[in-house]
């Protein structure tokens, strides 16, 4: 038995491992763009699917069998269609993951303003408890987003972004897009996220800042209307209560990465506490 296992493992090749390994990157990110979406419970039945035809082929079940090879036949074709915004998804991810994240070449002074300017603005839609959505482009673009909006071109000031989101005003409603160091446009409509595993208390706000963020590397910023507490969304995931210091930091890392990447951050800010439906 020694000897056979032996056998077995000396006729591994290094490109065998590299194969092996290749796969399971693969799996392991599919797992991880399925998880938490409506998709991961359809892929649970396919794979329901192929075991029940293995065993009928197996037990020699013909007339289940061909029923069966057939609904898997028929099955690529709705797979498509079902699976068209997780496709569309995995296929982003892809695409961003293949290249380097790079700050937006604004230089550090003028970076550093940016990032003051956007906290400040913040900071003070807090206080006042006025709600507020804004979603920094990086490389995704979002001009799709952006043409559902009014369009702005303006340079990023505090004081704009307080005004913009001051109630019963035209573009209070809705999302700003900032591109690089310019305000593209306002009162945006975002996609709302499929995820179904979100607190029960985030409302319309938070869960179109998580969805924008799923499809597009863009950063958003949400101050909450109820309670005033800041949060970003990034790569789908959400961290609440951030303060100024930490949003200031993270804003330079978006401009200009420079000292550890922004996942790892929010990684250890991610908060878990509750805050209005908004």
């Amino acid at each position: 038995m020694t000897e056979f296992i032996a056998s077995r493992l000396s006729s591994i090749r290094i490109r065998d491992l590299v194969d092996i390994l290749i796969v399971a990157v693969l799996v392991y990110n599919l797992i991880k763009i399925l998880r938490g979406t409506r998709a991961e419970q359809l892929s649970k039945g396919i794979i329901l699917i192929l075991v029940l035809t293995q065993i009928s082929e197996s037990l020699e079940l013909y007339t289940i069998n061909w029923i069966l090879s057939h609904l898997i036949t028929l099955g690529m074709v709705a797979i498509l269609i079902v699976f068209q915004p997780e496709l569309r998804r995995g296929l982003e991810f892809i695409g961003r993951s293949s290249s380097f994240r790079k700050g937006m070449g604004l230089g550090a002074k003028r970076t550093n303003a940016l990032a003051t300017e956007i906290t400040s603005a913040v900071g003070s839609l807090s206080r006042q408890k006025i709600g507020a959505l804004i979603v920094i482009e990086r490389q995704t673009g979002l001009s799709e987003i952006a043409d559902t909006g009014t369009a702005l071109d303006s340079f990023i000031s505090s004081g704009l972004l307080i005004n913009i989101f001051i109630p019963n005003t035209p573009l209070h409603d809705g999302a700003v897009i900032i591109r690089g160091d310019r305000i593209v446009a306002a009162a945006c409509f975002l996609p709302l996220t499929d995820n179904r595993n979100l607190a029960k208390d985030l409302g319309t706000r938070h869960r179109a800042a998580i969805g924008v963020s799923e499809r597009s590397d863009s950063l958003s910023i949400i101050v909450s209307e109820e309670t005033g507490a800041i949060s970003t969304a990034e790569n789908g995931k959400i961290s609440r209560h951030i303060d100024l210091t930490t949003l200031e930091y993270i804003l330079d890392q978006v401009y200009e990465p420079k000292v550890q990447p922004l996942e790892n951050l929010m990684d250890k800010i991610g908060g878990t506490d509750h805050e209005g439906k908004d």
